[in-house]
């Protein structure tokens, strides 16, 4: 039998006024005269995005969800280009702790998912400068909240360049240029439209990377429809690493935009995927991407209560039988 755990991204549509992305431009950072105010301000933004992520993580518990992605976005201008002088963790010390307390008091896993301006296997090294950068605060918001940060960040492979064996092999050299400690916080995943998941299982088998499977990307970009002929070697990927396997689930929104994520999950979809790798793993935590956050989350579960082939365990998660 398998446990099924459900997560969802960022943004709760049950709370009001609970933004943990609230951010300020370069440009009316700017606009205030006094540096010294303008950086305060700025903290000050950051530390309201915190506090919002705990009331998330307070309203997770309460309706028994045990995954969550917390938002990249927490702190505006973090790595500037004008603002490399800012120590921006230091300030945050307290209310990164409160995240990470909570978080690990009651059980709920939490990760990452940059922007896709993250991309390691540029051919600019200025690029590929600034992911490692961009990586890097990823690493420290996880050492402030006392969290462990191996594999709690997923990127994609990045840039396809119409040359896909060359952009694989630009990755593994770029990879020998990240900093060990960043390696181990990384997850790849299959993407729509560039790199296939026999393309990310290249690269995750080769580096030691965890793959984390998304089902609607591959149903969008393939090159073996039947994913099922991967899915042994994609557990596999997962097998030194201290978390559950997990893997991204979203519907599209219609035929003809298919790549486009719905505003909820289409359950025959899911449990189509389900049915198929069920008993092949003791757990998996499934991150929805949908429109609709929360929400999404909470109507799945209405749907999946009332199934015949599975037993709730709580608010967010139930066993296949």
């Amino acid at each position: 039998m398998t446990v099924v755990r459900l997560g969802y991204v960022a943004m709760s549509m049950e709370l009001q006024n609970a933004s943990p992305s609230q951010t300020m431009t370069f440009t009316q950072f700017q606009k205030i005269r006094d540096r010294e105010a303008a950086i305060r301000k700025l903290e000050r933004i950051a530390i309201s995005n915190l506090e919002n992520t705990l009331r998330l993580l307070r309203h997770n518990a309460f309706s028994e969800i045990h995954f969550y992605r917390i938002t990249s976005r927490l702190i505006p201008l973090a790595n500037h280009e004008e603002l490399l002088d800012w120590d921006y963790m230091k300030p945050l010390k307290k209310n990164l702790q409160e995240v990470g307390e909570f978080a690990k008091s009651n059980a709920i896993r939490i990760d990452f998912h940059p922007d896709h301006f993250v991309v390691i296997n540029s051919a600019k090294k200025e690029v590929l400068k600034n992911s490692i950068k961009t990586l890097k605060l990823h690493y420290l918001l996880l050492k402030g909240m006392e969290i462990d940060p191996e594999h709690r960040c997923v990127l994609h492979v990045g840039g396809n360049y119409k040359e896909t064996d060359k952009s694989l092999e630009r990755f593994v050299d770029n990879w020998m240029l990240v900093p060990g400690p960043i390696q181990k916080m990384i997850m790849l995943e299959n993407d729509d439209t560039s790199f296939t998941v026999d393309d990310t299982l290249y690269l995750c088998e080769k580096l030691g990377i965890p793959l984390v499977f998304d089902y609607h990307h591959h149903l969008a970009h393939n090159h073996n429809e039947n994913w099922q002929d991967n899915w042994e070697r994609i557990t596999a990927t997962w097998q030194n690493s201290p978390l559950p396997i997990k893997m991204h689930i979203s519907s599209p929104k219609s035929e003809a935009e298919f790549r486009h994520h719905s505003n909820y999950v289409d359950i025959d979809m899911f449990f189509r995927f389900l049915n198929e790798m069920k008993g092949s793993v003791s757990q998996i935590d499934c991150m929805i991407e949908a429109k609709k956050k929360d929400q999404a989350l909470f109507r799945l579960m209405e749907e999946v209560k009332k199934r015949t082939d599975v037993e709730i365990i709580d608010g967010s998660s139930f066993r296949l039988m």
